[in-house]
């Protein structure tokens, strides 16, 4: 009897307790990323009472066990759970993401051979340009005019053969044929949120796509918390005394929002390892603005404009430098989701772009001979239009359109002052035609599947058709002649397709992926006329006759996370056909100082073959949870078949290694890049093997109180001379032998406010 009256009394006291009110603590995350959820409304829909989480996700609120209380947060999908004590809750997003084009953790949604780089450290290094973000990232290198003009080589692949975008189709196109003015340069790198990467030509749905899409993300509006927020931001660099400064203003309605940000870059000549003066001084001025309107839950529309403006720009590897160089991009975005049970989305993108660049030598020896300014421009309309349909749960099919029409057009003007040695009492004026009033259209359709045929394997098949027609409207003379008289507008329908199997289980994935890339050649290689745009002294001419280059590629790799290592490596091939090249043509003679060596100018034209292999590895070790080790390595093999010659321009083996010590507060790293000699080099391009080197950062954050994060850094704390292969300076463009040799021992510091 009396052990029935104590477990009837204990009974009765738990269902005291468990019935009594309390101060019931929990949670909140995103369940994708697992970062804590600040500002959510917490309602007890029991007793009414409400509250809302704080920074780190927590939250504490009156009820009992089992209460059921409404979370709801702007952004994410309101929910209904019962009370437990230090309950975890996590929230799925409901935002509708415009610039993005990989969608990750869905195999559904993922793109075949896809990564995403997100590298907040680098925001504390002051890169003169998006193109420097890519310095460390497995597989690329960096082509370098100077310290303002660069960007990306993925293996083999570099300009037009790469395509690279902003916020997920929206388009900067370089006006310079020298190429000082990339995509790369026209907007900033604090604005970058984070970079997405398609290894190959494994999608068909953005575009042209022969060796890859690089898609640069800027930061999303609609993912800030309900009300007025900002930031203000400031770095200096002590190897050039550069100055960075921005901020930004962001306000969130329930069903609109406003992101404006502005930035002022100033950076000035930098000395080499050798303390020898790098002529690289420029100032940037940018703005954007961004509007979002919501006008339904699952509905977006958004209104970008943004504007660059660069002056007093030294390119030490280009014979003219540039006083300004501006541009202007509008865009206008609308997606509409969750439209029906078979229609995922609708979502479709507009865009026009513009720029204005001026080269001139105004600084440079040879003025006083001849003077030189070349105002050139170009023009970019684009959009695309694309449905998601779910046939299944288990199937998902993208099809669209899509469209880019670019326009380029300038002149170089030359007075000559001095001729065969002789000063000209009457200076001679000369008109020579760059690009020659040419267009380039490129209309696209697609479809791709994606098809989950078991439980663990995923299927991605695509197809794609380019109608293309290149324009010339204002050839040159000698240009005309050189084609017989007349140059008729050329039409190409070039089909693209991908083919990718992907597995994925308890942390292992592996992915093997074919593909056909074709690309249409750009207006360099169609359409130039007597124009140095190589590492050589030749005049380079177009061909508007040459044939797509197609790049068949194969692609394998996998991936193994266990609890405290994660290991992959890549290995890949391409069959390339009709690759165009510059090889020299004697029967077309040097047209500017036709006495002056080398006499024939180059003529782009097809080869047959060429082919690129390569390997990539990666392994990271979570030493302790705050420890980190990471490394990286690439190696790429490319040849010229029909020369028996390397290709030109390959970036060499690189090892990028890494440790990270990150606390509450605070965040310690150290990097070294490890790059090889490169000694296969191209004869016919006129290529030097380039000595290997290392190099070793240091860089370290601390959030002293809240909001505010102070960076800083020691960039080649060794003082290393060195300069990069890809890095070439032109013939007659500065005294640095070819060579752009990289920054010295350099302090940095960067601090941001957020409010």
């Amino acid at each position: 009897m009396k052990n029935v009256l104590l477990s009837f009394t204990v009974m009765l006291f738990a269902i005291t307790i468990y019935g009594q009110t309390l101060q019931i603590k929990g949670g909140i995350i995103d369940e994708d990323s697992f970062n804590a959820i600040e500002n959510v409304s917490i309602i007890n829909l029991n007793n009414g009472t409400k509250t809302v989480s704080n920074a780190k996700g927590e939250f504490a609120i009156k009820g009992k066990r089992n209460d059921e209380v409404k979370i709801s947060h702007l952004g994410y999908k309101t929910k209904i759970v019962k009370l437990q004590q230090n309950i975890k809750i996590k929230l799925e997003s409901t935002q509708i993401e415009l610039s993005e084009i990989i969608v990750s953790a869905n195999p559904l949604n993922d793109i075949s051979q896809s990564t995403v780089i997100n590298d907040a450290e680098k925001r504390i290094s002051q890169p003169r340009s998006v193109g420097h973000l890519f310095k460390e990232i497995q597989g690329f290198g960096i082509a370098k005019r100077g310290a303002y003009a660069s960007e990306p080589v993925f293996r083999s692949f570099k300009y037009e053969q790469l395509n690279i975008q902003y916020d997920g189709g929206f388009k900067m196109l370089n006006a310079c044929p020298n190429r000082m003015d990339p995509i790369t340069t026209h907007v900033i790198p604090e604005e970058i949120e984070k970079i997405e990467i398609v290894k190959g030509p494994f999608t068909v749905r953005f575009g042209q796509n022969f060796g890859g899409i690089i898609n640069l993300v800027s930061k999303n509006p609609s993912k800030g918390k309900k009300g007025l927020q900002g930031s203000v931001e400031g770095g200096y660099e002590s190897n050039g005394g550069n100055l960075v400064t921005g901020a930004s203003l962001l306000y969130v309605a329930d069903n609109y929002d406003v992101l404006f940000t502005g930035s002022y870059r100033e950076f000035g000549d930098y000395e080499d390892g050798n303390g020898d003066e790098v002529p690289s001084s420029f100032r940037t001025t940018d703005y954007s603005l961004k509007i979002g309107l919501n006008p339904t839950e699952n509905q977006r529309l958004q209104a970008t404009w943004r504007q660059s403006f660069g002056r007093d720009i030294k390119h030490a590897g280009l014979p003219m430098d540039s006083p300004f160089d501006d541009s202007y991009l509008a865009g206008l975005d609308y997606k509409w989701e969750n439209i029906s049970e078979k229609i995922e989305n609708f979502n479709a993108k507009v865009f026009y772009s513009y720029v204005d660049h001026l080269m001139t030598n105004t600084n440079r020896p040879n003025f006083n001979m001849v003077d030189a300014q070349s105002p050139v421009e170009v023009s970019t309309y684009g959009g695309k239009a694309e449905v998601v349909l779910t046939p299944s749960v288990k199937s998902k099919i993208f099809v669209g359109v899509d469209a880019n029409l670019i326009q380029r057009d300038g002149s170089r003007t030359r007075i000559v002052k001095i001729m065969n040695g002789s000063m000209l009492p009457e200076p001679k004026v000369f008109i020579d035609k760059i690009w020659q009033d040419s267009k380039l259209n490129d209309f696209g359709i697609f479809a791709e599947g994606k098809f989950k045929v078991a439980d663990k394997l995923t299927l991605t098949t695509g197809i794609r058709a380019d109608f293309i027609k290149a324009v010339i409207n204002d050839p040159a003379a000698d240009f005309l002649a050189l084609y017989g008289g007349e140059i008729d507008d050329k039409t190409e329908t070039n089909i693209s397709g991908n083919a990718a199997i992907k597995f994925q289980d308890n942390g292992f994935q592996a992915q093997l992926a074919v593909g056909r890339g074709v690309r249409t050649a750009n207006m360099i290689e169609r359409f130039i006329n007597h124009f140095a745009v190589g590492v050589d002294p030749y005049e380079y001419v177009g061909n508007p006759n040459l044939d797509p280059e197609i790049n068949n590629q194969i692609e394998l790799s996998i991936n193994k996370r266990f609890k405290t290592v994660e290991i992959g490596a890549s290995v890949f091939h391409s069959f390339l056909e009709d690759y165009i090249v510059p090889v020299v043509n004697s029967s077309i003679p040097r047209k500017f100082m036709p006495t002056t060596p080398p006499i024939e100018a180059k003529q782009f034209i097809n080869i047959d073959k060429a082919s690129q292999s390569g390997v990539e590895f990666n392994f990271n070790y979570n030493i302790t949870s705050k420890l980190k080790f990471n490394s990286e390595l690439s190696y790429t093999y490319a040849k010229n078949e029909d020369l028996n010659e390397p290709l030109a321009q390959i970036p060499p083996f690189m090892t990028v290694l890494g440790v990270k010590f990150e606390n509450k507060n605070y965040w310690l790293s150290l990097n070294s890049r490890i790059v090889g000699k490169q000694s296969r080099v191209s004869d016919s391009f006129m290529e030097q093997e380039t000595p290997g080197f290392e190099t070793l950062d240091f860089r370290a954050g601390i959030e002293p109180f809240k909001n505010l994060t102070i960076g800083v850094g020691i960039l080649n704390i060794f003082d290393k001379t060195y300069y990069e292969h890809l890095n070439f300076s032109y013939a007659n463009s500065s005294t640095l032998s070819g060579r752009i040799y990289e920054p010295g021992r350099n302090f940095t510091t960067y601090l941001k406010y957020k409010f």
